[in-house]
């Protein structure tokens, strides 16, 4: 399979290391800064004999190295910066997203695109919306990294093994995602029959504030490591065809009641892309939590709309 990147930042750079290095495939890594992408490809291919992988990659500030790429990954844009909210990233990331999309239509047809850019819900419906893709090949990449945030600081807390942890986090990206308590086991018993209810709250707040906590501790950028193997988790059953359910950020058009925005659920994902949404089912106060969500995320693109009336 090769994977296109856009973007040679931290989580581009990242990703495309895990993707020749864990075998899914050769990589194409593109960067507007002339040099970046050719540097990092150059280093990256160095590591290829001692780490024992026979995958290309290359580097490139060129759309038309792109073609042929059945999957998209956009990490282009400005990462946050301490007391900078997902949300402030709105317009800066707008533009950025706008002229991605322009260059990725110039030269693939009909790619699977995962959008890791923030605000990863609202710049994900840009990309659909501006390149006027099917839904079903875009989708943001959060719910894979999210979850897996959650599983480490149930492992922390309550002093268990990650691997025995099964859970989901849906939702916006950011503050109001919506751990799904009712739907973690560990060994296969329910985290209730574990967990007191202070300790599944303080899991709750710790999960959604993880990646400030990242930003505040680099200063000068956010997380990487986790949200590049976030993207390798998608694209793993992408390559597979596996129908793998998976949380990522998608298009609703009626499910759980919300229409016309991207919100983040599971799925099934596939050699197509997104195969079906799948409603796991939520609790009463997880399903208000969830809607709660969607109205944040419909506020923030709000702004994305006014931007593109201006530049029509």
């Amino acid at each position: 399979m090769k994977v296109g990147i856009i973007g040679a930042g931290q989580v581009g750079a990242t990703l495309a290391m895990r993707v020749v290095e864990s075998g899914i495939g050769d990589c194409v890594l593109l960067d507007v800064v002339e040099g970046l992408a050719q540097g990092k490809a150059i280093d990256i291919q160095d590591a290829s004999s001692i780490v024992g992988h026979e995958n290309l990659i290359t580097g490139t500030t060129e759309y038309r190295q792109l073609s042929g790429s059945e999957v998209l990954v956009i990490t282009a844009g400005m990462s946050r910066k301490p007391g900078m909210s997902r949300d402030d990233l709105v317009k800066k990331n707008y533009g950025i997203i706008n002229s991605v999309t322009n260059g990725i239509k110039s030269v693939c047809e009909d790619p699977i695109i995962i959008v890791v850019t923030n605000p990863l819900d609202v710049m994900t419906y840009c990309v659909r919306k501006l390149g006027n893709f099917s839904k079903k090949k875009v989708m943001g990449m959060a719910g894979t990294l999210d979850s897996a945030r959650l599983k480490n600081i149930i492992a922390e807390v309550l002093d268990v093994k990650r691997g025995e942890i099964e859970t989901f986090v849906l939702g916006c990206h950011g503050d109001s995602m919506v751990p799904l308590i009712s739907r973690t086991t560990i060994k296969g018993r329910p985290i209730r029959d574990i967990a007191s209810a202070e300790e599944l709250q303080r899991i709750i707040e710790k999960t959604r504030k993880r990646g400030a906590q990242i930003v505040r501790h680099l200063k000068t950028g956010s997380a990487y490591y986790s949200p590049s193997a976030g993207v390798i988790e998608i694209l793993r059953a992408i390559r597979d065809d596996s129908n793998k359910i998976l949380p990522v950020s998608a298009f609703l058009d009626g499910e759980y009641g919300i229409k016309g925005i991207y919100l983040g659920v599971t799925a099934k994902i596939n050699r197509g892309g997104i195969g079906e949404i799948i409603d796991i089912g939520l609790e009463k106060d997880e399903l208000a939590d969830f809607r709660a969500s969607s109205l944040k995320t419909k506020k923030t693109l709000e702004i994305v709309l006014d931007e593109m009336e201006k530049t029509k």
